[in-house]
């Protein structure tokens, strides 16, 4: 994925990002579900909140790609 290999400080730091978009992608997922089960006069919240949690999810996939080191074919 990378030119060089990561730094230490840059692994800590994606760990560090990683563990933030993790937390707040489960935490989405329980307010969408309580939404759910609980629906709002109208859906564009519950809309809304599912768009940022695939937005989430696809940021927490290219960090763990950069966690992986490339391995040489």
């Amino acid at each position: 994925m990378s030119l060089h290999p990561l730094c230490d400080e840059e692994i800590s730091d994606i760990r560090r990002q990683l563990h933030e978009l993790q937390a707040e992608h489960r935490d989405l997922d329980q307010v969408i579900v309580h939404l759910i089960e609980n629906p709002p006069p109208d859906d564009l919240l519950t809309r809304r909140l599912k768009k940022r949690k695939l937005l989430l999810k696809d940021r927490i996939l290219l960090l763990e790609e950069m966690l992986v080191p490339d391995i040489p074919a």
